[in-house]
């Protein structure tokens, strides 16, 4: 596991809004992995399940590390496991939870479950509202169907790893959401997020990993850890005209009000 070098962005600054800690991936190296990263200036992390499975792996790391916190909900990819919104609801009510997700649409990998994916979003959407919870939304080649459900719903939560056009980040602020951007600013290739990045206000942005996956450059290909946050706000600021350690401390403060940590 590779390490870059923190002391760019100052002190205890990272706060990670989305992240997969539960993936085999880090399997055994937790205990060394996430106590050093705090130490270098990650100060908090929200861990996503996505099923029965992940969401009890996630539980029980964020009950390990005083510092990381738990989401808990169904991700569209997993509509066929044996997770239940009851059990959900369930694991809801730990005390280191702080959000329903990830859920959302996936026309991607699921595009034939179109119906199946929106009952269950809207059902997950439903009891977050009961609960007081926000949500994270995954959204993957749904754009329209995701804003369409949001609309009529109106949670409070972040859309997470934005990859819509300017006009979709704008009707998102309008519900009064958040948008959470990672590494994929920092590719070659992202096309439309540079102009989403710099329409969109300082107060709605949150920063993430979505670790392991989603590395930002010079480090892509490689595993993603939260500590490389620093490179996607190196990148938010050269667009926005800020300094690193004010991108960071604002979405530190956004993802803080959000989750009501």
């Amino acid at each position: 596991m590779e390490f870059s070098n923190i002391t760019k962005s100052g002190d205890g600054l990272i706060f990670d809004s989305h992240a997969h800690y539960d993936d085999e991936r880090f399997d055994g190296i937790l205990d060394e992995l996430l106590p050093k990263i705090h130490k270098m200036g990650v100060d908090k992390i929200v861990n996503c399940g996505c099923d029965k499975k992940t969401v009890i792996k996630s539980l029980a790391i964020a009950d390990k590390f005083p510092f990381v916190y738990s989401a808990v909900g169904i991700h569209p990819c997993n509509i066929d496991s044996d997770t239940t919104i009851d059990q959900i609801k369930e694991f809801a009510k730990h005390k280191k939870c702080v959000a329903i997700g990830e859920i959302g649409l996936d026309y991607y990998w699921e595009p034939q479950k179109k119906e199946a994916q929106k009952e269950l979003f809207i059902k997950q959407i439903l009891l977050a509202k009961e609960l007081s919870l926000p949500i994270i939304v995954h959204d993957r080649e749904a754009h329209g169907d995701t804003l369409s459900i949001l609309k009529q719903y109106n949670p409070k939560g972040v859309l997470h790893s934005f990859s819509g056009s300017v006009e979709m980040a704008e009707e998102i602020l309008n519900l009064g959401m958040y948008i959470g951007i990672g590494g994929v600013i920092t590719f070659n290739n992202a096309k439309r997020l540079p102009d989403v990045v710099k329409m969109l206000p300082l107060d709605r942005l949150l920063l993430e990993t979505d670790a392991p996956y989603l590395t930002p450059v010079p480090y892509r290909g490689k595993t993603n850890h939260s500590e490389m946050i620093y490179l996607t706000a190196q990148k938010i600021a050269e667009i926005k005209g800020k300094n690193l350690n004010e991108i960071l401390e604002i979405s530190h403060n956004n993802s803080s009000k959000l989750f009501n940590l």
